[in-house]
């Protein structure tokens, strides 16, 4: 049997992809605003639901190990619920790899689906940590945000950017920067924002082609038009898919929010 790929809801992995490449997905936690007594807020993962998850993956997989990918350890508790749950399972011969990914999204699930394939082929669990280590290295995450007030109550935007976006751009565009999201370029349009995020893509891109994931929260028509004007300019062989952002992000970034995940070529 494979070694078995966990990730968890934050990576926007499709379900039938998923499904295809033997991933499983865990949901994080999402408590509504009648639960919690205030706006609808998040929940990471906890060490006992990582633990029993583990051990269904290591039954299936005959033992032949796990390898672990969440969100960064900067956006949730859950890596390091995942790291305590990783170390029950030492003296398994081959135990539970927790990768660090230091970002969401889809990146995360294309680290996923990579580790998944490498898996499939019959890797061992260091082949499968190096195939979605790779991915994760190549990897960029940007999120283009309606407003920024979600993503500074929930702390995951410092106060110093939150002012800054909104004095400055009514139309942010922020990005995954060492496992924190940070504001990367101030825009007070969507098409100015877009065009900045096509900018940013392409020069990092350098004539190579790209792996593209736009993950879009009640922004279907606005995705649409982005990926058609990235197809229209990433270089021949650049791939491209456009899926429902996942709750847990959705809660944070809001309405009109689309998330931009790219893998780019060795």
């Amino acid at each position: 049997m494979p070694v078995r790929i966990v990730t968890d809801s934050s990576s926007c992995l499709p379900h039938d992809t998923a499904e295809e490449l033997g991933i499983k997905v865990l949901d994080l936690h999402v408590m509504p605003p009648e639960e919690s007594g205030e706006e609808a807020h998040t929940a990471g993962l906890t060490a006992l639901e990582l633990v029993a998850a583990y051990a269904r993956q290591l039954e299936r997989g005959g033992d032949e190990g796990v390898v672990a990918l969440h969100l960064s350890k900067d956006l949730s508790s859950t890596y390091a619920s995942a790291e305590s749950a990783a170390a029950v399972f030492d003296d398994v011969a081959e135990p539970v790899r927790v990768v660090e990914t230091s970002t969401i999204g889809m990146c995360v699930g294309a680290a996923a689906m990579a580790a998944a394939t490498v898996a499939g082929e019959g890797g061992s669990v260091d082949e499968c940590v190096e195939a979605a280590s790779s991915t994760l290295e190549r990897s960029e995450m940007f999120l283009y945000v309606d407003k920024v007030e979600g993503l500074r109550k929930s702390g995951r935007l410092s106060t110093t950017d939150a002012l800054v976006s909104a004095a400055l751009a009514t139309r942010p565009i922020m990005q995954i920067k060492g496992g924190r999201i940070e504001l990367a370029a101030k825009t007070r349009t969507q098409t100015k924002a877009f065009a900045k995020l096509i900018e940013l893509i392409v020069t990092r891109a350098n004539s190579r082609p790209v792996f593209i994931a736009l993950q879009e929260h009640q922004a279907s028509e606005a995705a649409a038009r982005l990926s058609e004007a990235m197809e229209s300019v990433l270089p021949e062989g650049s791939t491209f898919m456009t899926v429902p952002m996942s709750e847990v992000l959705a809660v944070h970034a809001g309405p009109g929010s689309i998330a931009v995940s790219a893998v780019f070529s060795e």
